[in-house]
C-alpha cells in the first residue's frame, strides 16, 4: 500500500521560533544532562510540519514521517 503525500505551497517559507540552544541541538550539539532541549526543538518542528502536510487518504501524517 502506497500513501501519496501532497505538499501544498511546498516552496512557501515556514517560520518556527527556536531558542539558540534548541537551534544548536538540532545542528548536532549535545547538551548532556538536558535532553529536553532537543525534544522541545523537534516538537516545534513537528507541529509546523503537521500544519503543512496533507495525506490523500485523509488520515493525517504518519508519525514516522515526522521523526
Amino acid at each position: 500500500m502506497s500513501t501519496q503525500v501532497k505538499i501544498p505551497q511546498g516552496d512557501e517559507k515556514v517560520t518556527v521560533e527556536l531558542t539558540r540552544k534548541e537551534l544548536m541541538a538540532l545542528a548536532g550539539i549535545r547538551f548532556h544532562g538536558n535532553h529536553n532541549i532537543e525534544v522541545s526543538a523537534r516538537k516545534k518542528l513537528n507541529e509546523a510540519l503537521e500544519e503543512t502536510y496533507e495525506i490523500d487518504n485523509g488520515q493525517g501524517v504518519p508519525r514516522q514521517m515526522l521523526n
